[in-house]
């Protein structure tokens, strides 16, 4: 199936914008581009925390107050609040892997291509590092349940309940399907692979045909 469209924009709600606010994400952003850095030139087992703090110019304290694990410097991100207000903005007639769909093409329009393209290496690392691999599970486990929560919202169901467990966890699959075809071929483009990925759901995966042996 070809890549299909990025749905219409959407109008989202501002995020906060307070000075504490900007502080912290700056600080944050500075830190983790610090860390990539030196990731790169030195690889990332041989890299501390404390050369990470010292690049970054802050205390060892304070970046441990950001990313307690050096894992953490891979795997977190200031990107799960533009998705839930790009979410919660849908049209609520969409129903609401459409409306998931869209957000995110909403979410990421609004992050600069250069953190973009360091994201994309955070993801590559995160696969393909054990260490990091082994902890991303209990970053899959958070974001499955705020999945689960704003799946529940827009329902008027419970987030705790089989089903929206059962949707938000079948996004999660999704997606990391994606992420694993681009881990094979980083030539292609992993925001259409997720896109692919979705519209999958969306058109229902267990109506897939089978292949035509002649096309093989």
């Amino acid at each position: 199936m070809p890549p299909t469209d990025p749905p219409p924009a959407a109008p989202t709600a501002p995020a906060p914008v307070g000075l504490r606010e900007r502080k912290k994400a700056q600080t944050r952003a500075a830190i983790q581009h610090q860390a990539m850095r030196l990731f790169r030139e030195s690889g990332y087992s041989a890299t501390t925390m404390e050369q990470i703090a010292a690049a970054a110019d802050v205390s060892p304290s304070t970046l441990y107050r950001y990313f307690p694990t050096k894992e953490d410097l891979i795997l977190q991100d200031d990107y799960d609040p533009l998705l839930a207000a790009a979410f919660r903005a849908q049209p609520r007639n969409l129903p609401t892997l459409e409306a998931f769909r869209a957000a995110v093409f909403q979410a990421m329009a609004q992050i600069p291509h250069e953190d973009q393209e360091e994201a994309l290496e955070r993801a590559y690392l995160g696969y393909t590092i054990p260490e990091v691999r082994a902890r991303a599970m209990d970053h899959m486990l958070v974001t499955a349940n705020t999945l689960a929560t704003l799946f529940a919202e827009r329902l008027n169901r419970a987030p705790d309940e089989l089903e929206v467990k059962v949707l938000a966890g079948t996004v999660i699959g999704a997606l990391l399907a994606a992420q694993e075809l681009w881990i094979a071929d980083r030539s292609r483009n992993l925001f259409l692979l997720l896109d692919r990925a979705l519209q999958c759901l969306i058109n229902g995966p267990g109506d897939l045909a089978p292949a035509d042996p002649q096309e093989a």
